[in-house]
């Protein structure tokens, strides 16, 4: 978040059952600048990490003009080292072509389909044909098939075939076992499960695409 000098009473608000504080500038009698920050507590975060040393990313995520919340994810890096990367940089921003940022800020979920998952990440064409990898901007090989779909939040690589992974992925929804050996998993949601069922409860039109725009409006590492 941008910082701002202050100057004049600061007050500072905890937000009951929520992981955000407010923070109020009083710059005039009759105005006051707010600014909300999102607080996760980090402590419960770590205690949930299947190994200390794997990256935790977020999206928060739009439903039309609605913030429907925040998703937080490990990513697997003890087990997919490569795909983890990938989607970690896509959302850090890290990754450049031609000196322009690319990832999936702005990106939405294009396909959601009830009770199975939820797609999202193609940042390039917006409707599930786009492809983008940091590993030469195309597409990059099937890692390992170790982990298994066998329960819902469960992060794992969309692909149109053997070794043509790139930026796209889908979250479970339930358990998949019928996707294991065609799809890598490379990470879970720990925090924000509410907000995966409220994205696959959005009502959808022709080719499973959301009648209402749902859109990752922030992202980044933890």
């Amino acid at each position: 978040p941008p910082w701002y000098k202050f100057s004049g009473p600061v007050l500072v608000f905890s937000s009951f059952e929520l992981h955000r504080c407010y923070i109020f500038i009083l710059k005039q009698i009759s105005c006051i600048l707010r600014y909300k920050i999102k607080m996760p507590n980090w402590n419960q975060i770590q205690a949930q990490l299947r190994h200390p040393a794997n990256p935790v990313v977020f999206f928060d995520v739009s439903v039309g003009t609605t913030e429907i919340g925040r998703m937080i994810f490990e990513l697997f890096a003890d087990v997919v080292p490569k795909s983890s990367e990938n989607f970690r940089q896509f959302c850090t921003g890290e990754f450049r072509k031609d000196g322009v940022p690319l990832g999936y800020k702005g990106a939405s979920f294009h396909r959601v389909i009830k009770d199975f998952m939820i797609q999202g990440g193609d940042f390039v064409n917006g409707d599930g044909t786009g492809v983008m990898s940091i590993y030469g901007g195309g597409t990059f090989a099937d890692e390992n098939f170790t982990l298994k779909h066998d329960s819902p939040g469960l992060l794992s690589m969309a692909n149109s075939g053997k070794d043509t992974n790139g930026c796209q992925f889908f979250i479970t929804c339930s358990k998949c076992n019928f996707l294991d050996g065609k799809h890598v998993i490379f990470g879970r949601v720990i925090d924000g499960l509410l907000v995966m069922r409220k994205i696959e409860n959005v009502p959808t039109g022709p080719n499973n695409k959301p009648k209402i725009p749902v859109t990752i409006i922030q992202c980044g590492q933890m």
